[in-house]
């Protein structure tokens, strides 16, 4: 037989290891060595034990066969990865940067082999010859009275679990054990698949789709010059129908189908509503499912049990072998960006996947982001557009937009400005529901003292401690975590406030203005637990609350018939963040919490509370008018030149040395607009290096330059001469760099 030779990649997420080394299969392990199986193999001259994916197998060497060793081990054979996520984790790499290693990683959605749940059975042998010898046998001897009268009992029976066993017959697990060994009872073992919990809700009779949806459906299906669509519907327009019908004809024509949502929160109606049509054919994945519930439903996928997966962006790595479609709702959404390395953008990645497969991918939201959208005006995406709420009777709720400032000059300095208080007032006595959107977690913003200004800071990052019930001081960055202060340390002062406001100081001025209201809220302070998301959410559903205040997780899809009034509370908080993005991530979040409102036949109200009623997403997102935001944002972003316009590249570099750190990065940027000059790449800018926002987190520094030009593989070259840069340097033990191609934030 020939002798097969593996190319692995060592699980060490080191640059200068991001390469194959081959090692030789051998003969007990052929069969179950396979690509992308995760094996155990001798590394270096002490020949360690460390783990690595084969991602090739060839029978012809690359090296001395005497010096390629033996692979010891295949660790994990179940959670083998098909050879095209092994590409798309090439690919991953090769855009976003980082290590092979480490792009393999982000595909595996599953890291660990968990040990199997399993059923046991038994019955008696059907060899009745044998069952009377052996009964003849054990009479009379008292050791063995229980297995004589285990016996007994299980001759009417057809067969028992083994817990029913015990049960029943009070025998211990030796004398069940003993007789399987003799043969006299039949052991029967099935896997039981971990199911994730969570109670699934009724979602009602099944929707007959309107001729506006069914046209996007048909010409969705029919289009054969576009791989990708994109979906604009105004929120309750029914994105999701359109979904699930297109899915029934994927699944008619036996093939799979991958459903991405932003938020974990919306995992439960989602499933629900896709399980209440296609029953267990679907299947979920996200970071809140234990270790078993994330295996399982890995091989469920794996083997052809499932054709239908929900979930955050690791869903899109199920191993779907027939993948016929895959789904990204609200696509406009940041939770699609990964925040580690790589950084990968799920919308684009799902396109390489789809193509690979052959499938077709779907993007929706009722404010696409704005990349999306100028790709569907040049044509490379096909656009659909919905403008109705599907649901009849249902039509968008009246917005109000209130100045704060007025608010201020009428001394009114409540947080509840007075329509908002009269919209409340008038829901709460109809029985209707409330949502209050605050994007902010906590007590309060921030805490200072009163006399010398000095603002308490986490002394392991460079950003300002939050304010929480208890009298405790929270850092949202890292978590630590610190007692309230009774005197400034600087001036000694007694004078230490908070300032701003949090979701939990909201709640605590509820009870304060309206006392009979029940109140939920949802952040994630309060989200903690497993399962407390859905919790609270199925608990505003059946009515058990009249006000939910939460931050943006509970103003993405989330459908409540008896929601009326939607107030958001602070709309700048988001608008003059440092990030090129602001404009947009604000109007995509005030338009998504004003969907909430009015969803069923009830008529709903908005309150938008601003102290910048004039600035255009504020304007935009009250008249729901996508067409002029995205006018207005792109001439500011090509004012400015940010993506779309061009591809910006974010390059970070960290380390616990501040001075090593900025040294280095100061050093690269230099040499790599020499690098880009060399080549002739036209119109390369790069800006900086600076600090970054957070400039210390962790007790790590950050620095930041940022690589600016229209061309894409302009752009990966010279991102491929900072990472040989940094490994040919004397910096490598004391810095690291990230790289971030088209960010979602300005770091």
């Amino acid at each position: 037989m020939s002798v097969l030779y593996a190319d692995i990649i060592v699980d060490i997420s080191a640059g200068n290891l991001d390469r194959v080394f081959q090692y030789k299969i051998p003969e007990p392990l052929k069969g179950t060595a396979d690509i992308g199986t995760q094996v155990m193999i001798p590394f270096g001259r002490s020949d360690r034990m460390i783990r690595g994916f084969i991602v090739n197998i060839t029978t012809q060497p690359d090296y001395d066969v005497s010096k390629i060793k033996d692979i010891a081990q295949v660790i994990n054979s179940d959670l083998a990865m098909e050879s095209q996520l092994i590409r798309l984790a090439w690919q991953i790499r090769k855009v976003y940067g980082g290590t092979m290693n480490q792009a393999l990683k982000t595909v595996i959605p599953v890291k660990r082999q968990v040990k199997a749940k399993v059923s046991r059975y038994y019955c008696l042998t059907e060899d009745q010859e044998a069952l009377e010898v052996y009964c003849h046998r054990l009479s009379g001897d008292k050791r063995y009275r229980a297995r004589l009268e285990l016996i007994r009992g299980m001759k009417d029976k057809d067969g028992l679990s083994r817990e029913e066993l015990l049960e029943t017959f009070h025998v211990s697990a030796s004398v069940i054990k003993g007789l399987v060994s003799d043969g006299i009872l039949v052991e029967t073992v099935t896997r039981q698949y971990r199911r994730p919990s969570g109670k699934l809700m009724d979602t009602g009779r099944a929707v007959t789709l309107n001729d506006a949806q069914a046209a996007i459906v048909r010409d969705i299906w029919e289009d054969q010059s576009h791989d990708v669509h994109l979906i604009h519907g105004i929120t309750g327009s029914g994105k999701t129908e359109i979904y699930m019908e297109l899915i029934a004809r994927v699944l008619d024509e036996g093939k799979q189908a991958i459903v991405l949502i932003p938020e974990i929160a919306l995992s439960l109606q989602t499933v629900s509503r896709f399980h209440s049509r296609f029953g267990d054919r679907v299947s979920v994945m996200n970071s809140r499912l234990s270790d078993g519930e994330k295996y399982d439903q890995y091989l469920r996928a794996k083997q052809g049990e499932v054709d239908i997966v929900v979930g955050p962006r690791s869903a899109l790595f199920m191993p779907f072998e027939r993948l016929g479609m895959i789904i990204i709702d609200e696509e406009h959404d940041g939770a699609y960006k990964s925040e580690t390395t790589p950084r990968f953008h799920a919308r684009d990645v799902a396109a390489w996947r789809a193509k690979m497969s052959g499938a077709k991918l779907i993007l929706g939201s009722a404010t696409p982001s704005v990349e999306s959208y100028a790709r569907a005006r040049a044509g490379i995406y096909a656009l659909h557009t919905l403008n109705v709420r599907a649901k009849a009777g249902s039509i968008l709720p009246q917005v109000s937009v209130v100045d704060l400032r007025e608010e201020f000059r009428q001394n009114n300095k409540k947080i509840f400005s007075r329509k908002l208080y009269a919209y409340m007032e008038e829901a709460l006595k109809r029985g209707e529901q409330i949502i209050l959107f605050l994007n902010r977690r906590g007590y309060a913003g921030f805490v200072s003292c009163r006399s010398c200004g000095h603002v308490f800071k986490c002394r392991h990052c460079d950003i300002s401690l939050t304010a929480h019930r208890g009298g405790r001081l929270k850092c949202h960055y890292c978590g630590y975590e610190e007692p309230l202060p009774k005197v400034c340390p600087q001036c000694g002062s007694p004078y230490v406030a908070a300032f701003g406001m949090g979701t939990q100081k909201v709640e605590g001025m509820i009870a304060g203005e309206f006392p009979q209201a029940r109140v939920l809220r949802l952040d994630r302070d309060s989200t903690s637990r497993k399962d407390s998301m859905d919790d609270i959410l199925n608990r505003f559903r059946r009515h058990e609350a009249d006000i939910l205040v939460g931050t943006q997780m509970i103003v993405k899809g989330h459908d409540f018939p008896d929601v009326t009034v939607v107030g958001i509370l602070a709309a700048d908080l988001s608008m003059f963040s440092n990030d090129y993005m602001a404009a947009e991530r604000t109007f995509q979040l005030l338009t998504q919490a004003a969907g909430r409102s009015g969803r069923d036949e009830k008529p709903g109200h908005v309150v938008i509370q601003t102290y910048n009623p004039d600035h255009y997403s504020i304007r935009c997102a009250a008249a729901q008018d996508y067409q002029e935001f995205y006018r207005q944002e792109m001439a500011y972003r090509k004012l400015l030149s940010y993506p779309p316009v061009v591809h910006m590249l974010v390059v970070l570099a960290t380390g616990t040395n501040e001075h090593r750190v900025g040294e280095y990065i100061t050093c690269l940027a230099g040499d790599t607009k020499d690098f880009c000059r060399q080549q002739g790449f036209e119109d390369m800018v790069i800006i900086g290096p600076a600090d970054a926002a957070v400039p210390k987190g962790k007790d790590v520094y950050r620095k930041v330059f940022y690589v600016k030009n229209k061309k894409y593989p302009w752009m990966i070259a010279a991102r491929e001469f900072m990472e040989k840069h940094l490994r040919a340097s004397a910096y490598g033990r004391d810095v690291s760099l990230q790289f971030d191609m088209d960010p979602m934030s300005m770091y």
